[in-house]
């Protein structure tokens, strides 16, 4: 796996919490939550115990800071935190590639980071903070981003040449896309819309209020 891979660790883990979505939005609530984080052939997987469950969830609100404060510009603050995380989870790098071979059959080396050996927590967040550190210093704290389609809140880590990403999946894209033609076409219906012309006014005639007949004049009797 790529070095810049392990930022989607982060993103996953962010992404278990919809708090802007209602109170039953939290995805991460069991062992086997946090076990579906790693991958169904994870080593790493097997060793989550019930403590994980609430580790996690703390290694969850630190990463988030780490996206909203570069979303947010604050790309020191961003920077502060994530190194915070790194100088508490250190990875354990190692070269491998004897698995992958290229088309002569000769490996593809590459740097692997290694399963902590404390804890299933260690090891998911040491592998989240190096990815996003590696992902950031490479590309930029801007690549960070948190998604603009209200309520969403998910996290994403833009990877586009243009550094054009503003969303965290196509779904979020096409309902903010959607929403704005349909208001947009809503605006043109109401610009293009002929006035309509007042009803002619007429003539009042002497009648009473409660009735269409003519008033009688008063005559005094003799």
């Amino acid at each position: 796996m790529e070095l810049a891979e392990y930022s989607d660790y982060a993103v996953r883990l962010v992404n278990t919490d919809q708090a802007a979505r209602g109170a039953d939005s939290d995805w991460l609530t069991s062992v086997e939550s946090v076990r579906a984080l790693f991958g169904e052939f994870s080593k790493a997987a097997r060793r989550v115990t019930h403590a994980d469950v609430t580790r996690f969830r703390s290694v969850r609100t630190r990463l988030r800071a780490v996206f909203t404060a570069a979303d947010e510009g604050d790309h020191t603050q961003a920077v502060d935190l994530l190194s915070s995380l790194l100088m508490e989870f250190p990875v354990g790098p190692q070269i491998c590639g004897r698995d992958y071979l290229d088309k002569e059959g000769r490996p593809r080396w590459h740097i692997h980071l290694a399963e902590h050996p404390s804890n299933a927590t260690a090891g998911y967040a040491a592998m989240s903070a190096m990815g996003l550190a590696f992902h950031l210093t490479k590309f930029g704290p801007d690549r960070l981003g948190v998604c603009e389609a209200v309520p969403c809140r998910n996290v994403s880590v833009d990877s586009s040449t243009n550094r054009s990403r503003r969303y965290c999946s196509e779904r979020c894209a096409t309902r903010v896309n959607v929403a704005a033609c349909r208001s947009r076409k809503r605006r043109q219906a109401n610009d293009t819309a002929e006035p309509v012309d007042p009803p002619p006014a007429t003539a009042r005639s002497e009648t009473s209020p409660a009735s269409s007949t003519p008033r009688r004049a008063w005559v005094e009797p003799t």
